[in-house]
Formats: C-alpha cells, sequence, structure tokens
C-alpha cells in the first residue's frame, strides 16, 4: 500500500505548526519544529514572499492530508462524500475524518500517535461493537464502542500511551473506560469540538475552482 515515507518534522515545519505526527516527541523538548521553526530546505531561514489565494488554500489542504496521514486521492475521496451529505462540505470533511477509527483509537489516548494508532488496528488489537477491526478508515457513528481486545492490554505502548491521559481531556464527543479500556462515541463531532487549527473553508474553495 502506498504510504508518504518522507521526514515528518519536516512536514511539521513546512506546515508553520505542529501536525503532532510523532507522538510524544512533538511535546518534548527534542521536537526540531521547536528548535528549527522555520520552513525546510536551502531557503527556508530567508524565504519571505506575500502568499497567492491558491497557495493558502494549497497549504490548509496539506495541512489536513497530514495530520490525518492520507494520500491525495483518498483525501479527495472524502471531499467528495462530503460534498454528498447534508450541511456545510467542510465541517462534513473534517467530521468523516474524525470518526476514521484509527483517529479515534488515537483521541482515545490509546496510542501517542495516529501512526501507531494504525498500526494497533492493522494488527488486530482492536474491537469494535466486540467485533475485529483491522481496517484504519472504519467508519464510526454515534454509539459504537472501541475496545482493545483482551490478548493486546498489555502492550507496552498502550499502556504508555494511556497513562499521559488526562481526566477531562478527552473530547466531548468521546468517552473513556481506562480501566475497561473501552472508549465510545457518544455523538458525531461538530465543528467546535474538533480540536484542529485549520480553515476548511479554502479547502472546499480550492477544489470548488
Amino acid at each position: 500500500m502506498a504510504r508518504d515515507t518522507g521526514a515528518d518534522c519536516k512536514l511539521c515545519r513546512r506546515e508553520g505548526m505542529k501536525l503532532f505526527l510523532k507522538g510524544t516527541k512533538c511535546t518534548s523538548d527534542k521536537c526540531p519544529f521547536d528548535k528549527k521553526g522555520y520552513a525546510p530546505g536551502q531557503h527556508g531561514r530567508t524565504r519571505r514572499f506575500k502568499q497567492s489565494e491558491y497557495s493558502l488554500q494549497l497549504r490548509e489542504k496539506q495541512k489536513v492530508k497530514r495530520i490525518y496521514g492520507l494520500l491525495e486521492s483518498q483525501f479527495h475521496t472524502y471531499f467528495e462524500r462530503a460534498e454528498r451529505l447534508r450541511g456545510i462540505t467542510g465541517e462534513n470533511l473534517l467530521r468523516l475524518l474524525e470518526t476514521r477509527l484509527d483517529n479515534v483509537v488515537y483521541r482515545l489516548g490509546l496510542a501517542p500517535s495516529r501512526t501507531t494508532a494504525r498500526q494497533l488496528v492493522r494488527h488486530r488489537h482492536v474491537l469494535v461493537n466486540g467485533e475485529l477491526v483491522d481496517i484504519p478508515s472504519y467508519q464510526l457513528k454515534a454509539g459504537d464502542e472501541i475496545r482493545i481486545r483482551e490478548k493486546s492490554r498489555q502492550l507496552e505502548i498502550i499502556h504508555s500511551a494511556m497513562k499521559r491521559v488526562r481526566d477531562g481531556k478527552m473530547v466531548a464527543w468521546l468517552s473513556l473506560d481506562k480501566a475497561g479500556m473501552l472508549g465510545t462515541i457518544l455523538e458525531q463531532p461538530a465543528r467546535d469540538a474538533i480540536p484542529v487549527d485549520v480553515n476548511e473553508k479554502l479547502i472546499v474553495e480550492l477544489y470548488s475552482k
């Protein structure tokens, strides 16, 4: 399966914001973004120019793609699905991405990053409503329960991630039973409950040209 094999930390620097692609490294003093906040490349320190409308729109799309770990064709498919749904297209897009199984595993604190969450799902460590699901893009809905399977509960990477889960810090549309390693989708997330600092309207404008 195709995937982006570039350096994650350079992606953060290119977008000018932390995308939290490396788990705990992003919040530690080892984060390259804190040391090198400028864009990567030979002229990263000195390049200053006024961004065009297209450039602003493209950067917002790239941010969202990289945050959720999607390739271009995958992202475009999600946008087309969002267009067909009732409501605001940009909000529909973020809602679809947030309710992917790998993202929810990450949001619940069962994995330190979306990349790790994707691996946990693919390696068959996650149950949805009691059934084994190994598809990271599996779309969840309100009422669904996500649980770490019994045989996988001793994995150190899961325990380390859960130790960093702070009470009261869960997004409003999720609940977590830490002892049971069980999360529940309480409702479809509203835009103000999705902690992603992007302007999704610019993405809609880009694809509407």
